[in-house]
């Protein structure tokens, strides 16, 4: 899971970095809503986290425009207004879900993870995928009945192949989920992690689209 998280207190901001990444997910953190923008423009993300006072602007007259201009991403307000009306504007607005502050970062992840299932159209935290098995919650994938032991970089991209299935993800895309948008990045580094990937998931698992990226392609099932 990419996650976008918009949060001007940089106390707020550094907790849910620190947890969401020791849950092995990715996030990249902005403070503003120009930035916002940029980085909507520049790279793909499954989820956002939007607080509502915002330097250069209110959150839910952003939220509103995203969605006039057509753009789906599910956010979830993060917002210390605790109006009954604050929470049916936000959610009237285009807002997915809506979680006050202070909050336990536990139950963040939870409704991260339901929000996630909701996009996807998954009714259980389970994905399957041929003979492939994937827990989003414990971040366990089985094989034909065998646990694999993946690294952070292999479960990151997995999951994100899994919740993309007939999507291209272009090489820009797969770097941001692993390494962050700003970071600089050997190229060929997501080389080797897709090549051990399909070490152990099988060489069809995934594919490459010459000139565009990669897709998410077949994975057998075959009897022990």
């Amino acid at each position: 899971m990419h996650i976008l998280l918009v949060e001007d207190d940089a106390v707020i901001a550094d907790a849910v970095v620190t947890y969401i990444t020791t849950q092995g997910m990715a996030i990249e953190h902005v403070c503003s809503l120009s930035s916002a923008d940029t980085f909507l423009q520049s790279s793909h993300f499954d989820l956002c986290i939007l607080d509502l006072n915002l330097p250069d602007g209110d959150g839910i007259h952003w939220l509103t425009r995203q969605r006039r201009q057509g753009h789906a991403l599910p956010v979830l307000i993060l917002s210390a207004r605790d109006g009954i009306d604050d929470k049916v504007a936000g959610l009237r607005n285009g807002a997915d879900d809506y979680l006050l502050k202070p909050f336990d970062l536990r139950e963040l992840l939870a409704r991260l993870i339901s929000l996630q299932r909701r996009a996807t159209n998954r009714l259980s935290n389970l994905i399957e995928h041929g003979g492939l098995s994937y827990d989003v919650n414990q971040r366990c994938a089985v094989l034909n009945g065998l646990s694999l032991s993946l690294s952070r970089s292999e479960d990151l991209l997995l999951a994100t192949f899994l919740n993309n299935p007939q999507r291209i993800l272009t090489e820009n895309q797969l770097k941001d989920v692993l390494y962050g948008v700003s970071d600089d990045v050997a190229s060929n580094a997501l080389n080797v992690h897709i090549f051990n990937l399909r070490k152990k998931l099988g060489s069809k698992a995934i594919e490459t689209v010459r000139g565009f990226g990669f897709r998410l392609g077949q994975i057998a099932v075959t009897s022990l």
